[in-house]
């Protein structure tokens, strides 16, 4: 078992990557805290978890609200005694709407959940990591964070910012044992493009012309965080791993 012994928090765990990241945590031996917004969602993930005799326990929270964050780190390090690994991966799309139309209450919601919420968790966790000597930092961030046309004005800043906020933790924080690294998914089947409900035009156009890549599945995605979170992974750093079956090659 890759995680055996040691404690991870999985953010967005109510569905799609977060949960298939959360499970495949437990299954690897990892005592997991899944977080997510929805209740139901998480209850039925920590179920089957528990079922499949893992460890897991559910934490609601919105990583937009510091005090959540917070309050999730807290509870894992209170539980599990630690904070091995921070798995980064809530977020939210933005509808694919342009710099010159974006509203300010979309700009800050999308920054809030797809930026602010991993700064919260991370410099939360980062303080525990150190007193630990070790931890790894998982952001689950997108081909959207690499190139221009993969999403809105918001979600593409966002995303940048995410690699940065990567990049920044792992030249810093790596000579404390502290590893961060992200994955950049490209189309995966999750419930996320239920919420592209009206994507702009000039959105659509703009990754029309970048082509249409093949979709992946959550537990792909899964196994890069799991290699990313693990020993097997120790001489990566600042790294970011593209994961879209060759969509950006072309």
């Amino acid at each position: 078992m890759k995680l055996k012994g040691k404690s991870a928090i999985v953010t967005g765990a109510g569905a799609g990557m977060g949960k298939a990241i959360a499970m495949l945590f437990a299954a690897e031996g990892a005592k997991v805290a899944a977080s997510d917004i929805d209740q139901q969602a998480l209850d039925a993930v920590v179920a089957e978890i528990q079922s499949a005799g893992g460890t897991a326990t559910g934490v609601l929270a919105d990583v937009a609200n510091e005090a959540d964050v917070r309050h999730l780190v807290d509870t894992t390090v209170k539980l599990y005694g630690s904070v091995d690994v921070l798995v980064n991966n809530a977020g939210i799309m933005d509808n694919f709407i342009p710099a010159g139309e974006v509203s300010n209450e979309q700009w800050e919601r999308v920054l809030g959940i797809n930026l602010n919420g991993p700064f919260y968790a991370s410099r939360a966790a980062l303080q525990v990591m150190l007193k630990q000597g070790k931890g790894v930092i998982v952001n689950n961030a997108s081909i959207g964070g690499l190139f221009g046309a993969r999403g809105g004005a918001s979600y593409v800043v966002s995303k940048h910012g995410l690699i940065g906020l990567t990049k920044n933790i792992a030249a810093t924080y790596g000579p404390k044992g502290i590893r961060a690294n992200a994955i950049a998914p490209g189309g995966v089947n999750t419930n996320i493009g239920a919420t592209i409900t009206a994507p702009h035009p000039l959105g659509l156009e703009a990754i029309g012309r970048s082509g249409q890549g093949p979709m992946g599945e959550p537990d792909q995605i899964a196994r890069v965080a799991l290699f990313l979170a693990s020993d097997d992974s120790s001489f990566v750093n600042g790294a970011t791993v593209t994961a879209d079956g060759g969509w950006t090659a072309h």
